[in-house]
C-alpha cells in the first residue's frame, strides 16, 4: 500500500469530503455560507489583491511564495486562503495553530515531501492564528520553507515583528490587510440580503445597513452574524416581510466587546494615538484615545504611568507642576480603581494636552546618552575628585577645585570630562 493512503483521507478532498462541505455550507452560518469563493465576490483590500496587483497575479498563476497575511478579525485572511486553496494546483492543507500539534506537523511534512520526491508536487502549508505557535514550532518550520517542501501562508492578527520568528519572517512576504471600510461591509450586507435568505422577504433599509456596518467595527463576520441573528429572531409583519430597524440590529450586535487586545497591536496603536494627541494639543482626541482604552478594559495604572512618562517627556520644564498632576493621578488612580478614575485620568489627560510643551530635557538626555556610551571609561576631572585621605590629596584629587559659593556661582570652572569640554546639552 503506496505511504499516501493512510493521510489521503484528511489531507484532500474526495467526492464524499465534497458533498460533505456543500451540506454543511447549506446549514452553516451565514457568515460562512457567504465567503467569497473567487475573487469577483471578494469585497476590500484592493491594494494588494485588485486587478493587476503583484499577489492577485501571483495567486492566478499559481506562483505563491510563502507569506503572511497581517489583518484585524474579519478583513479576509481566511477568506484569501480558501480562494488560493481553489486557485492552486498545489496540495492546500489548513492547520489551526489553536489546535494543532507536532505530531499532525510530522505527518504532513512526510506526505509534502513525498509528493514531492515522487510527484514533484508542491504543498501550500496554511496556519491560521501564527502567532499562536511558540519559538520552537516556528522554527520547526524554517527548514521545509527554505527547501521549498511547503509553501507557507500564515494568517495572524498580530504584529508580526513581534509575534514571529525574525528567521522565518525574512523567508516570508508580508500583506498587511486593513481593516474593511463600511462601504465594504455595506456591499457585504447587500450581498447577504440578496444570496443568503433566498427563501424570506427581508427590508433593510439604508441608513440602518449603514449603522450596522458602523457598528460592525470593520468586521465582516460581525456585521454578518449580527445581520442573520436579527432576521432569524424577527417575525415577518402581516405581509411576510421581515423589517429590520436600528433597535432591532442594536439588540442583535449586543456589542459588548471591542478590538483590544491589552496585550497586542491594537494596545500599542491606541497608547500611541493617545501619547501624539497629548503631545499635539488635541485635548478632545487624547481624551477620546483614553476612553477607547478604558472601555476596551485597559489597566488604568498603566495609562497613568504613561502620562507621568508623558507629563516630563513632552511637557518638561514648560510646566514642572504636569508631573505632579501625571503623580497624583496615579495615586487617585490607585486610591480608587476602575470605573470610579476614568474621571481622574480624563483630568489628566485635558491637562497634560493643554499644558505648554518642551522637549528640552527629552531631547537633552539622548544626546547626553549618546554620550556616555561613547565616554565611559572617560577618567573624572582630578579637581572634580573628592580626598579624604592623604594619597589621594598627595595624587592632586581635588586639587585647583573652587568653591562655587565662594564665588558667588560665578567662578570659570569645567565639570565635564576633557573629552567633551564646553559641550552643551541644554539651551540656557
Amino acid at each position: 500500500m503506496p505511504f499516501f493512503e493512510g493521510f489521503i483521507d484528511y489531507l484532500t478532498m474526495d467526492l464524499f469530503d465534497q458533498k460533505l462541505e456543500e451540506n454543511l455550507r447549506k446549514t452553516a452560518p451565514l457568515a460562512d455560507r457567504m465567503r467569497p469563493q473567487s475573487f469577483a465576490d471578494f469585497v476590500g483590500q484592493k491594494e494588494i489583491i485588485g486587478e493587476g496587483k503583484l499577489l492577485r497575479k501571483a495567486i492566478e498563476n499559481d506562483e505563491i511564495p510563502s507569506m503572511i497575511f497581517w489583518g484585524p478579525p474579519g478583513s479576509g485572511k481566511s477568506t484569501l486562503a480558501r480562494i488560493i486553496a481553489k486557485t492552486t494546483k498545489s496540495d492546500f492543507i489548513q492547520l489551526s495553530a489553536v489546535s494543532s500539534g507536532v505530531k499532525e506537523f510530522r505527518e504532513i511534512i512526510k506526505v509534502a515531501q513525498d509528493k514531492r520526491k515522487f510527484n514533484n508536487k508542491r504543498t501550500i502549508l496554511f496556519i491560521d492564528e501564527i502567532h499562536r505557535w511558540n519559538k520552537v514550532q516556528q522554527d520547526g518550520l524554517l527548514p521545509y520553507v527554505e527547501q521549498g517542501i511547503i509553501t507557507l501562508i500564515g494568517a495572524t492578527t498580530e504584529n508580526p515583528s513581534f509575534e514571529v520568528v525574525s528567521a522565518l519572517l525574512s523567508r516570508c512576504r508580508v500583506f498587511v490587510l486593513t481593516q474593511l471600510t463600511d462601504h465594504d461591509l455595506e456591499i457585504i450586507l447587500s450581498g447577504a440580503l440578496k444570496k443568503g435568505f433566498p427563501n424570506l422577504k427581508i427590508d433593510l433599509p439604508d441608513e440602518v445597513s449603514r449603522y450596522l456596518a458602523g457598528l460592525a467595527n470593520g468586521d465582516a463576520r460581525v456585521a454578518l452574524n449580527a445581520l442573520e441573528f436579527a432576521v432569524n429572531a424577527t417575525a415577518p409583519n402581516t405581509q411576510g416581510k421581515i423589517i429590520l430597524d436600528k433597535d432591532i440590529i442594536k439588540e442583535s450586535l449586543q456589542k459588548s466587546h471591542y478590538l483590544y487586545d491589552k496585550a497586542g497591536d491594537q494596545h500599542y496603536n491606541l497608547i500611541s494615538a493617545l501619547h501624539k494627541s497629548v503631545r499635539g494639543n488635541d485635548d478632545n482626541a487624547a481624551l477620546y484615545w483614553l476612553a477607547r482604552m478604558l472601555e476596551a478594559g485597559e489597566e488604568p495604572l498603566y495609562v497613568a504611568r504613561r502620562l507621568i512618562r508623558m507629563s516630563v517627556e513632552d511637557i518638561g520644564l514648560a510646566d514642572p507642576k504636569a508631573l505632579e498632576q501625571a503623580v497624583a493621578c496615579y495615586q487617585g488612580c490607585h486610591f480608587l480603581g476602575m470605573p470610579e478614575c476614568n474621571i481622574i485620568l480624563g483630568q489628566c489627560v485635558v491637562y497634560l494636552a493643554r499644558a505648554k510643551k518642551s522637549v528640552e530635557i527629552y531631547q537633552a538626555y539622548g544626546q547626553v546618552q549618546a554620550d556616555v556610551k561613547e565616554t565611559m571609561d572617560e577618567p573624572v576631572p582630578l579637581h572634580l575628585r573628592n580626598a579624604p585621605t592623604k594619597l589621594m590629596k598627595d595624587l592632586n584629587y581635588g586639587k585647583d577645585y573652587k568653591y562655587s559659593p565662594n564665588y558667588n556661582w560665578q567662578e570659570d570652572q569645567e565639570y565635564l570630562p576633557a573629552k567633551l569640554k564646553h559641550k552643551k546639552y541644554l539651551k540656557k
